[in-house]
């Protein structure tokens, strides 16, 4: 018996069911390069964008395009007053100059582009008209790898495939052999039902590792991502954060039914994570009111850990904050899946 031990058996299955799957293996490793490939390339070091400004028709309209082409950032273009606003209203320019006895700028002032577009329209103007600055400057150009979008993203991905990964591995999985059928009869083995659930928590952390080398791999073989902190503290991260996800896609499939159900749960639970936590941006964008909810999501504490350690090179004894609350998250959805699961 003890060469088929039901634990060992059970974490076999689990294996060769993920092998046997190959679209399983290309959405956990494949997708989330993928996506890091497409951002890291398309938000690359390049020049800045250029900045398209319209002028309005007017005796002046030349004079002021003249000047402001002297800057090679600038697109300019003259329409009629009618036209300029349409345009902009369209996103298709982000400033219009108005020529008159003076200069007015229509520009949306919540648009950031237009406000340092409404700044630097006007410095060239007032420079075109002779004005000197008092103090002579100079401009030094520093880009190192640490200050990028891309070494943003990379551990946000870790973060989101780490939640994805665990919510749609354990409860999709879960709910799928409920309505199979497969854990009534699951139920009638020599098998314990702590086994069961033990084996879904263990071979989600073993799919976990190859999860973190590859992404981590690919930010730092395709763009230089650096990684300042210790492999040690980001394993120990990343392994706390799967279990403590893994314990919420217990939670998400101990009493569902139908797969339409746990699909609807995991994505009630994982949507408003990826826009809050900052997997693509950093949730100090959102107002302050809603920074308490945000801050008490696991995927966030995660993010900024991970982003300390990998960026800053912080170590994991120094993020006890963070670690508690995902910590806390995974043991209050464990403690809920012992009381509440359903095998039928």
């Amino acid at each position: 018996m003890a060469k088929y031990h039901p634990l060992k058996e059970l974490l076999k299955s689990r294996m060769r069911e993920f092998v046997r799957e190959p679209e399983t293996i290309f959405w956990v490793y494949g997708f989330p390069v993928l996506i890091a490939l497409g951002l890291g390339i398309a938000f690359s070091n390049r020049p800045a964008d250029r900045v398209f400004v319209d002028v309005v028709q007017h005796a002046r309209a030349e004079v002021i395009v003249e000047d402001l082409r002297r800057d090679p950032g600038f697109d300019v273009a003259i329409h009629e007053e009618s036209e300029c606003r349409e345009r902009l209203r369209l996103g298709k320019s982000v400033i219009v100059v108005v020529p008159g006895d003076g200069i007015s700028y229509l520009y949306d002032p919540t648009r950031p582009e237009s406000v340092l577009a409404r700044q630097r329209v006007d410095d060239t103007l007032q420079r075109a008209a002779g004005r000197s600055d008092p103090i002579e400057t100079e401009d030094r150009h520093v880009t190192e790898p640490g200050n990028r979008y891309i070494d943003f993203l990379i551990p946000g991905l870790l973060g989101m495939n780490l939640l994805g990964g665990s919510l749609w591995g354990v409860g999709y999985a879960i709910v799928d052999m409920r309505v199979r059928k497969l854990l009534k009869r699951l139920t009638a083995t020599p098998m314990k039902r702590t086994h069961f659930l033990v084996a879904l928590v263990g071979g989600r952390l073993v799919f976990m590792i190859p999860e973190m080398i590859v992404i981590l791999s690919a930010g730092v073989l395709f763009f230089d991502v650096p990684i300042r902190g210790s492999i040690f503290s980001i394993f120990i991260l990343a392994l706390l954060a799967a279990s403590s996800f893994t314990g919420m896609g217990l939670l998400v499939a101990c009493r569902a039914k139908k797969l339409e159900t746990v699909s609807g749960l995991m994505n009630l639970i994982q949507l408003p994570m990826y826009l809050l936590s900052g997997v693509f941006f950093s949730p100090d964008r959102f107002p302050d009111l809603m920074q308490i909810p945000i801050q008490a999501l696991p995927l966030t504490q995660f993010n900024y850990a991970m982003r300390e350690i990998i960026l800053e090179g912080s170590s994991i004894f120094s993020q006890g904050w963070s670690l508690g609350i995902i910590a806390l998250w995974g043991v209050v959805s464990f403690l809920f899946t012992m009381r509440l699961f359903r095998w039928n």
